[in-house]
């Protein structure tokens, strides 16, 4: 018993160790576990993210497996920086389409299009064309814009896209996508 005790306590300080470093190597992932489960576990947000994989299976035809994957980090990253679903959906469809290997100007990477030369810090140890790390990180820079701008959606979104043209087509765009996309359509349709 005192070894298997002992084995359990290097056990939990080794891992609390990985966990740390983890953490200061991609300060993302480490909030984003705690996140992913909460969002994972709510039947709502189950509901929701099946609404959304159909669409863009449907709509997009994303293959079903990428789009549950796509699905899930949108409604992860959302819930993490209390961003609307449908808002990071329509990002995501004018930036590529849904194509995660999509490259636009200035290096521009992945489903969000994210920069790497101008966020630095947040791309450090990511794959941009992972689904999970680019709307991770996608989202953690809409969330510091909003934060900057104190809160103010179509500035924000002026940030991340360069101009009002693309925070009006980003905010069009949004509002075909929150019927399957809000969490309280999926309460309301027999969850």
């Amino acid at each position: 018993m005192r070894r298997f005790l002992a084995l359990f306590a290097a056990l939990s300080v080794t891992l609390s160790a990985s966990h740390s470093a983890l953490a200061q190597e991609n300060p993302l992932a480490a909030s984003d576990v705690a996140a992913q489960s909460a969002a994972e576990q709510d039947p709502k947000v189950q509901q929701a993210s099946h609404k959304i994989s159909e669409v863009l299976t449907r709509k997009f035809g994303v293959a079903r497996e990428k789009a549950q994957t796509i699905a899930a980090a949108v409604m992860s990253s959302a819930s993490k920086y209390s961003l609307p679903p449908a808002l990071l959906l329509a990002i995501i469809s004018i930036e590529s389409r849904f194509k995660e290997t999509a490259k636009g100007p200035n290096n521009a990477t992945g489903l969000m299009q994210v920069v790497p030369s101008a966020h630095k810090r947040l791309v450090r140890n990511v794959d941009l064309t992972d689904p999970e790390d680019n709307i991770e990180t996608g989202s953690a820079i809409l969330h510091g814009y909003m934060k900057s701008a104190q809160g103010d959606l179509d500035a924000a979104l002026k940030s991340y896209g360069g101009s009002r043209a693309y925070a009006e087509k980003v905010s069009l765009r949004a509002k075909t996508f929150e019927p399957a996309a809000s969490v309280d359509a999926a309460s309301a349709s027999g969850q």
